[in-house]
């Protein structure tokens, strides 16, 4: 593996807090070596480089970490827009994905790729089925990945699903050179009752691996879960043990005080989904309180059905906007922040040494050209990413220490390709 130098470039390793003082960003080089980062700021001595790229009039920094999404659901993007939650999933997603094929994943899954890859985004973590066809996407293009096999308790396949997740998990884990881990993916606790869980649990202890879950995404799931059970979906899960275990939180839209205690206290991580919570009017989910409250929460950006579109840079901006005016602060959420969510959290919520640049971590890396009209002058550097980046000006993606985009060209992916089949097999989905 080739030996990588970054020079002339800025440095924004978002190893700092706001509260930590000093520079959070500065001129100097960056040293990948062995799939890690060897060294930034100088050059030691004895690192001879085989690869030197020039980052001049470019921002180098951690590659974005999407905390929550359904990769191959950009089969799906605009097929149904515009329509309450429930009605969205089992009048028209529902129906659809009993469609899919086993290959249809695959080529969904490396179109989310591929769009990630051109987003600057460098680690995912995924929550479908057919995931076997989703670790092949992820291992040709180049991305680093965090997979789950989504369960649902109450279906009549539920008992085969934990079997294929077992399957899946022993033969993917750690494999890609280490770019694909994975974990266990029981849908909600609405459709993953606690005896369901139960067995989730039982299977997370014997194969050591953490459980990515939907939790009080609707103001309709609380009322539901506190109908049936008394409590909470949090109160729930924490009665039931699920939180003994590394716990990855979708959405969190509709948690009380007692819950974030409850999420603070386990250690839970949180995957904030801000674009697709507006766009199915699901509410606003309390970041600054969890965030105050020393809980970790990462951006993901949910299906692109319900999006439409995997790109990070947009969601930091919604973010700190959102939250803007919703309290009508306009310090809540500061670019740095979200900035912070994007990466470092993000790194934290899935346990991958990813989101910041340092060494031993993992050499995943993405240059941002400043040369761009909408960047200049450059006051703030981390306020540009936030608030007038484009997904356009990502100039380089390096994930595990390979260049998998350079001048805005994804070498892993054959586009004409890819485009073709997903021509041939969303017009397929929607004819049937």
């Amino acid at each position: 593996m080739a030996k990588i130098l970054i020079k002339n470039g800025i440095l924004l390793p978002m190893a700092k807090s706001l509260q930590d003082g000093g520079d959070l960003y500065f001129p100097g080089s960056l040293c990948i070596e062995n799939n890690v980062i060897r060294a930034l700021g100088d050059v030691p001595q004895d690192f001879a480089a085989d690869v030197v790229i020039d980052a001049a009039g470019k921002v180098v920094m951690p590659g974005f970490v999407n905390c929550h999404t359904h990769a191959a659901m950009t089969l799906l993007r605009s097929y149904a827009d515009d329509l309450p939650l429930m009605h969205w999933l089992e009048k028209k997603i529902w129906p659809l994905e009993a469609k899919l094929e086993a290959e249809d994943i695959y080529w969904g899954t490396l179109l989310a790729c591929r769009e990630m890859i051109g987003c600057g985004t460098t680690t995912f973590a995924d929550m479908y089925f057919f995931m076997e066809e989703a670790a092949r996407a992820v291992a040709d293009s180049g991305i680093r990945a965090s997979l789950s096999r989504g369960l649902i308790g109450v279906a009549p396949k539920g008992e085969s699903a934990l079997e294929e997740s077992k399957a899946f998990i022993q033969q993917w884990h750690g494999k890609a050179n280490g770019r694909i881990t994975t974990m266990l993916g029981p849908h909600a606790p609405y459709t993953c009752p606690p005896d369901y869980l139960e067995k989730v649990m039982q299977l997370a202890e014997d194969l050591e691996v953490g459980i990515h879950i939907h939790v009080a995404e609707t103001r309709q799931e609380v009322e539901d879960i506190n109908r049936q059970y008394g409590k909470s979906p949090v109160e729930l899960l924490d009665e039931v043990g699920l939180f003994q275990f590394p716990v990855l939180a979708a959405h969190c839209v509709h948690v009380s005080e007692a819950d974030m205690e409850i999420l603070r206290e386990k250690n839970v991580k949180v995957a904030h989904n801000p674009e697709s919570n507006m766009k199915l009017a699901s509410g606003i989910a309390p970041v600054p309180r969890m965030l105050a409250e020393g809980i970790t929460v990462g951006l993901g950006t949910d299906g692109a059905a319900s999006n439409n579109n995997l790109d990070l840079l947009e969601e930091m901006r919604s973010t700190a906007l959102l939250h803007k005016v919703s309290q009508e602060d306009p310090t809540v959420i500061s670019a740095y922040q979200a900035l912070e969510m994007a990466t470092k959290y993000g790194g934290q919520a899935l346990g991958l040494p990813v989101g910041v640049l340092a060494p031993g971590k993992q050499a995943d890396v993405i240059l941002i050209d400043l040369r761009k009209p909408h960047l200049q002058p450059l006051h703030d550097i981390p306020a540009h990413i936030v608030y007038a980046a484009q997904a356009s000006d990502v100039d380089t993606v390096i994930v595990n220490g390979e260049v998998v985009m350079e001048n805005r060209q994804v070498k892993t992916v054959d586009e004409e390709q890819l485009y073709a089949e997903i021509t041939k097999r969303a017009g397929r989905l929607v004819s049937e």
